[in-house]
């Protein structure tokens, strides 16, 4: 999902939670209750126009992410005021907390860098952002 047309940030996180509720097989009410309800608690906004919204979701076998550039910016809370253009949402299963923890650290991790971020905001489509992914997982596996 390179960009996604949105109107707030309760929008976003329904649209990339029916993404991943499709092809994960789950429900899609329970995915995007779930990332509200944490959302709810603090927001996942990180700072520098990033976002990590995340959540344990049943029916989740193992960590699942969507990535989204939002048109425009939406808030999610971030320390630093900014919205968001750059969401990665990442739901797991409830019963294997660890595994969750380690993903999200990968990712914020990864989104820390400006120069992988700016990357992900000029990528040319889908196969470009999913590239950049791609050599993150490979190198952090070297």
């Amino acid at each position: 999902m390179p960009r996604l047309i949105t109107t707030s940030r309760r929008h976003a996180l329904m649209s990339m939670t029916e993404v991943l509720a499709k092809l994960a097989g789950i429900d899609a009410r329970a995915a995007f209750d779930a990332a509200l309800m944490r959302e709810r608690l603090s927001g996942t906004g990180v700072g520098d126009g990033v976002a990590i919204p995340h959540a344990p979701v049943a029916g989740v076998t193992r960590p699942i992410a969507a990535f989204a550039r939002l048109d425009p910016p939406q808030d999610f809370d971030a320390l630093d005021n900014r919205p968001a253009d750059l969401v990665f949402l990442l739901l797991s299963p409830p019963e294997r907390g660890g595994d969750h923890l380690k993903a999200l650290a990968r990712v914020s991790r990864f989104l820390r860098h400006a120069d992988l971020r700016e990357k992900l905001r000029t990528a040319r489509g889908a196969e470009e952002i999913y590239a950049l992914f791609a050599g993150a997982v490979r190198s952090s596996a070297a």
